[in-house]
């Protein structure tokens, strides 16, 4: 190889050939210059995808149920039914006596109120951008769950108990602006963030495709049984069973979250290794 001197047997080689190797060692040099076992040519080295035998790993296979459990309990606490069918819900709660005044019909008032709570979703979603680092994910969890709980049920006392049209409606148009915005806040961001970040690097792409696949299968089944649901136990059953699941979510996200704020991923991945072991010698025990 030429130096940058001109001369054959030069030790300089020139940038441009450095440019052109690989990032990692070929055989020959390391032969020659003894490096070690970490740094060698991609030919050398095993090329296999993930197989499902890693899935059933302690550390993996707790990660996998931490993942798929909250993505299953996110669709199921109700949020893509009633964000699709949030002027149906409004309508079927009596808003439209809110702005009959303005001579709006009720259909109408149902729509103003769900594009209006649309609108507040975005800086619900900008102060969970600010607290996901601050606060962490499973305090986020942990703090907006609760807010969830406590609109669900609103709702549902507001479908069962007659205090008047005005206040039943104002009841149901608050209860359905803070499920929204703390859903957002919480509920909504966070499992997704937990899924990229709690799984090994040889199997995270494996692990977040199976949790994708859960995400969109139980979002397919919310919100096409919605519209019967409502017709066969009414608006307050349907929160009902979504109060149920919240209550579920927050013993699921008390007892078998952890925190992974300003964790490395490999130190996360550990965690859960470690979690496994350590219950797997419990139950031994």
């Amino acid at each position: 190889m030429t130096g940058t001197n001109g001369h054959p047997d030069s030790e300089y080689v020139q940038a441009a050939a450095l440019v052109s190797q690989p990032a990692l060692y070929h055989k020959d040099l390391v032969n020659q210059h003894s490096v070690g076992p970490a740094m060698i040519h991609p030919s050398e080295a095993v090329a296999k995808g993930p197989s499902w035998r890693d899935l059933f790993e302690p550390g993996v296979k707790h990660a996998l149920a931490v993942g798929v459990g909250l993505q299953i309990l996110q669709q199921f606490a109700g949020i893509n039914g009633v964000l699709y069918y949030t002027p149906q819900i409004l309508e079927q709660a009596g808003v439209g006596v809110l702005l009959s005044n303005l001579g709006l019909s009720s259909a109408s008032t149902s729509l103003l109120i769900s594009g209006l709570t649309t609108l507040l979703m975005l800086p619900s979603i900008a102060v969970a951008m600010r607290l996901m680092d601050i606060s962490g994910r499973r305090t986020l969890l942990l703090t907006t769950i609760p807010v969830l709980i406590v609109s669900l049920i609103l709702l549902v006392f507001g479908s069962l108990v007659n205090l008047g049209s005005v206040v039943n409606a104002s009841i149901s148009t608050v209860s359905v602006v803070l499920y929204f915005c703390f859903f957002v806040m919480g509920f909504g961001p966070v499992p997704n963030i937990l899924c990229a970040e709690i799984f090994p690097t040889r199997v995270r792409g494996l692990c977040i495709a199976i949790c994708a696949l859960t995400f969109w299968i139980c979002d397919i089944i919310v919100t096409y049984t919605l519209p019967v649901m409502l017709k066969s136990v009414g608006l307050a059953g349907v929160f009902g069973m979504y109060a149920v699941v919240c209550v579920v979510s927050f013993v699921f996200v008390y007892l078998k979250v952890p925190e992974t704020k300003g964790m490395p991923l490999e130190v996360i991945s550990e965690f859960f290794a470690v979690g496994a072991k350590q219950a797997a010698a419990a139950k031994e025990n």
